[in-house]
């Protein structure tokens, strides 16, 4: 197809990216491990870890691992937040030759046992402050080996046991748990797993660029989610993507090595991952946000040190223009302002930049395309209001739904090629073949216009997502749940403008018990829903509007009606 949208990039941007350099991801680390050992990779807590020990710490991790005899496509679940543990199991679990599934740490028992299932994950690296939630669900999981990490395992042996401590004991952040040894199920402390692990050899991994690196776990198009099948070579060509847009407005800081990038969204979630092998492949470092809600915190660390790259939601950025401390934080050295997950407001980008001097640049991806697909060029100084071009090496066509290509400056469904989309959703078929269109793009949901120059603006959605806080949820999984709740007859579920959230959740119910309150069904679905799933609204109805198969129809909800 025709890329009129190269005659636009920026200066010195590559029309694409060759992910064959590498034979695997795990060359990838190796080759930077190699190169950067005396470089510093991540602080925590004011706590610092080098290339050298995320080598050696994985290396331990990986051998003790491939001792417990997984099979050669074992998943390996990380249910982990922005903390060191975090980037040696995931390295640890690719260069043994492992599939990663990366699971949220606040999931609900109910939504922790439809991923651990549907991957067959085998071993979970989860945080202890959470393994009362994989108690619930383990005995109905594949599940057979577990490793405890606690917050301040790699953090110092002084400084460690004190974080550790403090949130056992007096911030009580670790519900009581207990974990069955019920037929042959191992559980290992995370630091004895390193310990009996630094005197084991990590034996090389057979992994190709076509090898599964990860599932990464998303709704798809409808219900429950689905696993993304992201090979090596999806990873490495999303890094390598990434790379080449982002370098050029990285010149003032020099040695791009020297780039401070900030880890404060969720390193699970596929943003945040890749922008993580992005610093692992500039052998540059990240400051770790294990709690980005705590704004003042957050911006205590941002005053501790000069940094250049700040990826965030809409959300987050909103959050820290709130807050009457951001004015104290230097800014001088910010090069790259990174929205996606959601989309950005123009408010908020107006704002962000009279206070920051730095452009807020917009991006639009999926878990399906290795987070981005489309970016603003990041030397930009005005905010565009659209998604971007396309990546060097990705093809986008706006389409019909018979799939046939529209002409420019027609609304269509926005569709992505290249090398970093998706195989395919994990063990379902009929999924992803609806996904992709005839010659070989997939269907992103997205209504959207490119204009004469390839920038994409999204107009609409087509299908039923609601987007909040730049996370996905769908409204068949919580009309599922919460048709559960005693007393509900039936509900739908939308989503509604929100200034802060970019979308809020709101839930009508039909009554079959007339007593049932508002509060008993937030209740319930505070009890059976992450946290962002939670609707804001719940209204109750007589009747909800139906086609005249039964159909509830959402749009009339929408419209108010």
């Amino acid at each position: 197809m025709d890329k009129f949208w190269l005659e636009h990039y920026p200066e010195g941007v590559p029309h694409d990216v060759d992910p064959d350099q590498y034979s695997s991801l795990g060359q990838l680390l190796e080759e930077s491990f190699r190169k950067n050992a005396d470089r510093p990779f991540s602080v925590c807590m004011e706590r610092w870890m080098s290339y050298r020990q995320l080598d050696e710490l994985s290396a331990a991790l990986g051998a003790w691992l491939q001792r417990l005899g997984l099979e050669p496509d074992a998943r390996v679940a990380i249910m982990l937040p922005n903390i060191p543990q975090f980037a040696v199991t995931m390295a640890a679990i690719l260069r043994a030759g492992y599939t990663c599934v990366n699971v949220n740490p606040l999931y609900t028992a109910r939504e922790l046992e439809h991923q651990l299932r549907d991957s067959g994950a085998t071993a979970i690296v989860v945080l202890e402050n959470f393994a009362h939630t994989l108690e619930e669900v383990i005995d109905n999981t594949h599940v057979k080996h577990v490793v405890i990490a606690a917050m301040g395992d790699l953090l110092g042996p002084w400084y460690g046991r004190w974080i550790t401590f403090a949130v056992r004991h007096l911030a009580k952040m670790v519900p009581a748990f207990r974990l069955p040894l019920s037929e042959g199920r191992t559980v290992t402390q995370f630091r004895k797993a390193l310990a009996e692990g630094s005197h084991l050899t990590l034996k090389p991994a057979v992994s190709t660029l076509d090898s599964v690196a990860f599932l990464q776990y998303t709704g798809g198009t409808t219900g429950l989610s689905k696993g993304a099948v992201l090979t090596h070579r999806n990873i490495v060509a999303a890094i390598l993507q990434a790379e080449a847009w982002f370098t050029p407005a990285l010149k003032r800081v020099g040695d791009v090595r020297s780039t401070n990038s900030i880890a404060a969204l969720p390193l699970y979630h596929i943003f945040a991952l890749t922008l993580c092998f992005l610093a692992i492949r500039w052998g540059s470092h990240m400051t770790l946000i294990p709690n980005p809600r705590d704004i003042g915190k957050f911006i205590d660390t941002l005053k501790r040190r000069p940094f250049h790259m700040l990826p965030a939601v809409n959300t987050l950025f909103n959050a820290l223009l709130q807050h009457p401390q951001l004015r104290t934080v230097d800014f001088s050295h910010l090069c790259i302002s990174q929205a996606g997950g959601m989309a950005a407001s123009e408010g908020t980008a107006k704002h962000w930049r009279e206070v920051t001097g730095c452009a807020m640049v917009e991006g639009w991806g999926m878990s399906e395309t290795c987070a981005i697909g489309t970016n603003n060029p990041v030397t930009t100084d005005r905010f565009s209001g659209s998604i971007g071009l396309p990546l060097p090496g990705v093809e986008v066509a706006i389409k019909d739904d018979a799939g046939r290509s529209l002409p420019v400056g027609d609304s269509g469904e926005i569709c992505i090629r290249g090398p970093n989309v998706m195989t395919g959703y994990y063990r379902q078929p009929t999924e992803t073949a609806d996904a992709f269109t005839a010659d070989g793009f997939m269907r992103t949901g997205d209504i959207g216009i490119m204009d004469a120059q390839g920038y994409t603006k999204i107009v609409d959605r087509k299908k039923d997502m609601i987007l909040v806080s730049g996370f996905n949820v769908f409204p068949s999984e919580l009309e599922n749940v919460i048709s559960l709740c005693d007393g509900v007859l039936e509900c739908a579920v939308i989503g509604v403008p929100d200034a802060k959230q970019g979308e809020a959740i709101k839930v009508y119910v039909v009554r079959s018990d007339p007593t049932l309150s508002e509060e008993d069904v937030a209740k319930y679905c505070h009890q059976n829903l992450t946290g962002y799933k939670h609707p804001k609204y719940i209204e109750f109805r007589d009747e909800l509007p139906k086609s005249n198969v039964g159909k509830i129809l959402r749009r009339e909800l929408r419209a108010g009606k």
